[in-house]
């Protein structure tokens, strides 16, 4: 792995230049070796656990690293924190990849840095463990996300509620860019470096745009929002819950970042919340959409000043970019779920059959991607067919005659349908389950069992059905937590 530094070439306002604390005794836990040969990982180093443990916990460091935390700010829950930062996260640098694509490299729970806010600065095995499966599962169902390169124990406790055992995971990102680095400088009036980092993420991200300014920043605060459109869109597929839309947790490259507090949607219902710090339902599953406008909003907010030198004139116009935003996420949305029903285009009267399954999947009670992956089989499966009609009724037979409306043929129904909605999720009870035998016994079978059948979620495989069933009490009294 040959290191670049471009985050460097930014005033040192931006970071802090430290290296990670070094923990006792470090062990490779998991390893993704998918990721590591898009890397380029040397396969003499790839193959020695010992030195990929020292690495990817910090304890040593490869040519070319220079390790930053980066400063950002954010709403949390709505309120402003002017300065957060990572407090418990190492960049080590950039890696330039197989295809020529720039990637950030991080280590999560590398020790304290001068943004940690008296915290230790440290990670439990679960929170890594987690970010771990539900990343490489999000990225096996075509959601862009960060993902994992690997985890390793520390061979120390971390103290929360409970004595836990503690972990270094290491992240791969687009960059670590987010909303609330744009706030931390917008929060103090610093104009030349808002500057600095707009010009930074078109570089990084939106190197097609062009054009001089303001027009430049418009272009940029649109093309985010289309990004992180696209983005809620692929979760309200999946059954996706963040659990922390902070603007902290923004990423302008319109990835998945910081799964901390996530979980996936059982019986479907919009006001699903498992976060157990989330009391007010604030980032439920159908209020996704409404906190990616109040983020972009934010967002928008910190570009006013490069707009014009008086910040009041150019609001008019953000405002109609941030005004637009719903209906640009309808349209998107209402071509997700139109795949997902099979159909290959959204017609009028389509939002009608759309919203009337889901009102039905609320009343009943019924799972999510069960619901969508039986539909899906029914096109070539006369059993199934005549189970689901018997569950879904009338609107059944008025899905049906719009599937015969458009003259396609069930084969490819079934092809587009099934591109839409998997077969197997990372259903919440198997991931805490994967966790608990990594905490108690320090072993990664079930991890890797369960990782070999997220990794091909939209196939039956050999044990595809052992992570498909429903937890007994259907997920009612589950919580998630930010592992912090």
């Amino acid at each position: 792995m040959n290191f670049i530094n471009s985050y460097l070439q930014l005033k040192e306002i931006f970071y802090e230049k430290i290296r990670p604390s070094t923990v006792a005794n470090p062990q490779l836990l998991l390893w993704n070796s998918a990721v590591a040969q898009q890397l380029m990982v040397g396969e003499e180093l790839a193959h020695d656990p010992t030195a990929l443990a020292a690495i990817f916990s910090g304890n040593e460091l490869l040519p070319g690293s220079e390790p930053v935390a980066t400063a950002y700010a954010g709403h949390q829950f709505g309120h402003f924190v002017p300065q957060l930062g990572d407090g418990r996260a190492h960049l080590l640098g950039e890696v330039v990849d197989l295809a020529g694509k720039r990637w950030d490299i991080q280590l999560k729970g590398s020790g304290p840095t001068s943004f940690s806010r008296n915290g230790d600065g440290r990670c439990a095995v679960g929170p890594a463990v987690r970010e771990f499966i539900m990343s490489e599962a999000m990225h096996a169902l075509g959601v862009p996300t960060t993902r994992c390169l690997a985890v390793v124990t520390t061979g120390e406790t971390v103290y929360r509620d409970t004595p836990l055992p503690g972990a270094v995971v290491t992240r791969v990102a687009s960059s670590h860019l987010r909303v609330g680095t744009f706030e931390y400088f917008a929060a103090r009036g610093n104009h030349e470096a808002l500057k600095a980092l707009c010009h930074y993420v078109i570089e990084r991200h939106y190197p097609e745009l062009e054009g001089g300014e303001p027009v430049l920043y418009l272009a940029l605060l649109d093309q985010v929002i289309e990004r992180q459109i696209e983005l809620v869109v692929e979760w309200m597929r999946v059954g996706f819950i963040h659990g922390v839309m902070n603007t902290d947790n923004t990423a302008l490259s319109g990835e998945t970042i910081d799964y901390g507090p996530c979980a996936m949607m059982g019986a479907y219902d919009p006001q699903t919340v498992y976060s157990s710090i989330d009391a007010m339902g604030r980032y439920a599953f159908g209020n996704q959409p409404k906190i990616l406008q109040w983020n972009m909003s934010r967002f928008a907010e910190c570009l006013l000043p490069l707009l014009d030198d008086d910040p009041t004139k150019p609001v008019k116009l953000v405002e109609l970019i941030i005004d637009e935003l719903p209906r640009r996420f309808e349209q998107h949305y209402l071509e997700m779920m139109a795949g997902k029903l099979g159909l290959s285009a959204c017609k009028t009267g389509d939002n009608q059959l759309i919203d009337e399954l889901l009102d039905h999947l609320k009343e009943h009670s019924f799972d999510y991607t069960l619901t969508f992956d039986r539909l899906t089989k029914s096109q070539s499966c006369e059993v199934v067919a005549g189970q689901v009609s018997q569950e879904l009724g009338v609107w059944w037979d008025r899905w049906r005659n719009r599937l015969d409306e458009q003259g396609d043929d069930p084969q490819t129904v079934q092809q587009r349908m099934r591109q839409h909605n998997p077969v197997v999720i990372p259903r919440n009870h198997h991931v805490e389950a994967a966790i608990r035998e990594c905490e108690q016994t320090g072993k990664t079978e079930l991890v890797e069992k369960f990782l070999q059948v997220l990794r091909s979620p939209y196939k039956d495989q050999e044990h595809t059905a052992e992570f498909q069933d429903l937890p007994a009490d259907g997920d009612r009294y589950y919580q998630t937590f930010c592992g912090t």
